[in-house]
């Protein structure tokens, strides 16, 4: 089976660990704390103002504290200490009720509205758009009791089920297969990016490096998010130097490409994510962009792109061709993907050199803190019960032998089929559309009309990525008994502070609104699309019916197997196909140019200057630049809260 070379080279960054320790103690206590109340709603609010929050920036600027603070009470942070608290941060970020701003906004959005779905959509999932605690703009209300406790409830399970069958698959494809796993040295590298400036007595080259970026992502931070934020306080208008989230040129360029969303996101931050990405997999999203720029003209001219017309900005014109085209031409790649994966999986059966016993599953490595196989089992069990009974509970009339077959037997096939896939090439496998194949198929054959099965938690999970964070655990050298003690702690700290920042920035001001420009910006196509999907389990003509296609769709699968031969045929890196499928997936494309641009100066440039190294520079770097643009927001966030209360005060 081939495999890339750059996998090989991340494969080879970290050495295995043969010392495990928990790392918990009343550092990582302080550190939830201090991540859930001073740093998530940071986050929150950077979501909504430029698509993007500060998840690596409050990771590290809750080590760089703690260490800082270590050194003056003459002592030091463990390799270990240092990953629970990057673990808890990131936990911690979830911020689970943000969720709810983005229903109070479904369900009283002009998409609902228009596909004449706002009826339809449960109370359990938010209140009607005239409902008092939406004039209001308020959570603490009893209209939000059912939702609130469900979202809790789900929170709980989901927890819990982290260390089910997620972990079960880790220990078969880690401990018995001896898959290499060649992705987790890089997640594992940048939390331990800062331990060596905590040990040692002269700073490593990765608390520069990590400053340099720090520095960068500071200055464009204060120009791209501060001003705008602070100009908008004080002034009637903001003061926006750099566009957000993009500059728009569609209009002026559909002349000559018609169909073609066109236009520049300048996000410093993109090019930061283009060093770090594998190169082919960015070079593969730009071919698949220049495919659908010189495709869409035609397609237009031929009558297949019938619902675009001049005049039409990104949002609509991506929306338009989603429908007329490229939802079923994804399908199909995506399936292609699918396959492909499976095939990868199938080969490689009796092929893993060094492969384990499967006696190991009952003797893991000493002290690496792990607990019975069965144990496992048993969690997996319990937390897909209770999944499958919420659903019928929640949705009565949709025949429960679906959810079933969504815990018990899909998601285990499906789940050890990505994990193997992790663990060989490190690529996520997904079938996409299963999901909503079986609602359509309940539907249409056992008579369930409505669209509350869309927003139930059933039990379709991919645990295949879980298998990669816990391998990552181990190659940190942290005990998984450490990590279990950070989930207890750090659950309430985020449940807690999630509900109230959310109803805090809800309270500021309507969202979206022009206080939140992404979100006014991009919130009402993701609706769209959300939306048009539903229509498909109500009775009649859907729009999602009339949106697909399945000779696009063969189309696309054929598409993507026959590039996927070509490329394994002449011996490219595979990754090239994966990156194709991202850019035909006909999302907002603008900013691909400079994340090829940081591709281009990673590969061409450092990587000559600075050789292999490079590889673990780049990771330290954007993390650093997400710490400084991290920084920034929250200072945006602070001016923010300080000024609306005080504007309410004077009143």
């Amino acid at each position: 089976m081939y495999e890339d070379k750059e996998l090989q080279e991340y494969r080879d960054l970290l050495p295995q660990p043969t010392h495990f320790e928990e790392g918990f103690d009343w550092k990582t206590i302080v550190g939830a704390v201090f991540i859930g109340f001073l740093m998530m709603p940071g986050s929150m609010y950077l979501q909504l103002v430029i698509g993007t929050g500060i998840g690596p920036a409050a990771r590290w600027v809750t080590i760089i504290l703690f260490a800082e603070i270590a050194k003056r009470s003459y002592t030091e942070l463990k390799q270990q200490e240092i990953f629970l608290l990057y673990y808890m941060a990131g936990a911690a970020l979830a911020s689970p009720f943000q969720g709810l701003l983005w229903n109070q906004y479904l369900v009283q959005s002009d998409a609902a509205r228009m596909l004449g779905l706002t009826e339809f959509i449960p109370t359990w999932v938010a209140p009607p758009g005239d409902a008092a605690s939406m004039v209001e703009r308020t959570f603490f209300h009893r209209d939000w009791l059912i939702p609130i406790l469900l979202l809790v409830g789900s929170q709980i399970i989901q927890r819990v089920d982290h260390f089910g069958l997620g972990y079960a698959l880790y220990r078969i494809t880690s401990d018995v297969e001896k898959l290499p796993f060649p992705m987790a040295p890089v997640g594992a590298l940048g939390t331990m990016a800062l331990a060596e400036s905590t040990e040692d007595k002269q700073r490593s080259w990765k608390w520069r490096v990590f400053s340099i970026g720090g520095v960068i992502g500071l200055a464009f931070g204060a120009v791209y998010v501060l001003l705008p934020t602070v100009s908008g306080l004080l002034f009637t208008e903001s003061i926006r130097l750099i566009p957000i989230p993009w500059v728009e040129l569609t209009r002026h360029t559909e002349e000559i490409l018609p169909a073609v969303a066109t236009g520049i996101q300048l996000d410093l931050g993109l090019i930061f994510i283009g060093m770090v990405l594998p190169f082919w997999a960015v070079i593969g999203g730009l071919v698949g962009l220049l495919i659908t720029v010189i495709a869409n003209p035609f397609l237009y001219e031929y009558g297949i792109l019938t619902r675009w017309h001049p005049g039409m900005g990104t949002v609509d014109t991506v929306f338009a061709n989603n429908f007329d085209f490229y939802m079923s031409f994804g399908i199909g790649l995506g399936l292609s993907i699918a396959f492909v994966g499976i095939w990868h999986v199938v080969k490689s059966f009796g092929k893993t050199d060094g492969r384990g016993s499967f006696r190991n599953l009952f003797h893991p490595p000493p002290g690496r803190g792990d607990f019975n196989f069965w144990i496992s089992i048993a969690i997996y069990v319990f937390s897909t019960t209770a999944y499958v009974l919420l659903c019928v509970w929640l949705v009565p009339n949709f025949p429960w032998i679906f959810f079933i077959v969504y815990g018990f037997l899909y998601t285990p096939v499906v789940s050890y089929i990505t994990a193997r896939m992790e663990g060989i090439a490190g690529q996520f496998i997904s079938l996409p559309l299963v999901r909503e194949a079986s609602f359509i198929a309940g539907a249409k054959y056992f008579g369930y009309q409505g669209i509350e099965i869309w927003y139930a938690p059933i039990p379709i999970h991919n645990y295949g990525k879980t298998t990669v964070d816990f391998r990552e655990i181990e190659l940190t050298g942290t005990s998984i008994r450490g990590i279990i003690k950070a989930e207890i702690v750090v659950f309430p700290v985020v449940m807690i502070a999630s509900l109230l920042f959310s109803q805090f920035i809800w309270q500021l001001a309507p969202i979206p609104s022009s206080s939140y420009p992404y979100a006014q910006e991009l919130w009402h196509l993701q609706a769209l699309n959300t939306l048009l999907m539903q229509t498909s389990t109500l009775e009649g003509n859907s729009a999602f019916f009339q949106a697909l296609s399945v000779v696009y769709v063969l189309t696309g699968m054929g598409f993507g197997v026959v590039t996927y031969m070509i490329l394994a045929f002449f011996g490219l890196p595979v990754m090239l196909v994966y990156g194709v499928v991202r850019g035909l997936g006909q999302s907002t494309p603008h900013g691909m140019i400079l994340e090829v641009l940081g591709a281009f100066l990673g590969r061409f440039f450092f990587l000559k200057r600075y050789g292999a190294m490079w590889r673990q520079y780049a990771p330290v770097l954007l993390a650093g630049f997400s710490c400084g643009m991290g920084l920034m927001g929250m200072f945006a966030m602070g001016f923010t809260l300080i000024l609306k209360s005080l504007g309410r005060l004077a009143y």
